[in-house]
């Protein structure tokens, strides 16, 4: 029986050899749910949500419905158990990966292609966006900084704006580059730019006693 944690890294690999450069997050907010990867290629964000042979269907129709929101295209991958019936729980445009262990060494197999999401929202997908990434893309167009202005208001700028295929290009070529080690140091400096004061760590609540 394969568990998430078997099959990820192996996963991974599997996705690099298939589509060449591409960059892996984990862990991602995806709306109400967390997206257990996002696969970012040249101008695709693609949802990762793994189902291991461990794992049921109890919570895949609403992260179904997240993932839709935010990615151009998905995937489902899962273990060999939930073969039979996995296409009555995805949409026919999300793609479908196996994962079997062939003693000790996990195979994939592409058992369907993802097809472009037709429910993808582009707000949704910009949000997926660090404020210092938006703030790049606005310096690559030559628009102004709109510093005093909201994320949102960012975003729809930028989308009404840019092309949208070469705005989606511009997208990827942000998150190649992301950088978790620096962007706490980024975000400070941009709220002291703005004006605005960090934020402070919440102190833990004390627990009541009994």
């Amino acid at each position: 029986m394969l568990h998430d944690k078997d099959i990820r890294d192996p996963l991974f690999l599997f996705l690099e050899s298939t589509y060449g450069k591409v960059r892996i997050l984990e862990e991602k907010n995806t709306g109400n749910a967390r997206a257990d990867a996002v696969m970012v290629l040249e101008s695709v964000l693609c949802g990762i949500e793994i189902k291991s042979d461990a794992d049921s269907y109890a919570r895949l129709s609403s992260q179904v419905k997240n993932y839709d929101q935010y990615y151009d295209a998905n995937f489902v991958v899962i273990g060999l158990t939930h073969l039979a019936h996995i296409r009555e729980h995805v949409p026919e445009y999300w793609g479908i990966i196996t994962a079997e262990d062939d003693h000790g060494i996990i195979d994939f197999y592409m058992e369907r292609q993802p097809q472009p999401n037709p429910h993808m929202d582009p707000m949704k997908k910009l949000s997926l966006m660090w404020r210092p990434e938006l703030n790049h893309l606005l310096q690559r167009n030559q628009l102004p900084a709109y510093r005093q202005k909201s994320k949102q208001f960012v975003a729809e700028k930028l989308l009404s704006t840019i092309d949208r295929d070469v705005l989606w290009h511009m997208v990827s070529d942000e998150l190649f580059e992301r950088d978790y080690t620096t962007i706490r140091q980024e975000i400070q400096d941009y709220r002291a730019s703005v004006g605005k004061k960090p934020r402070r760590k919440r102190s833990p609540r004390k627990r009541a006693r009994k």
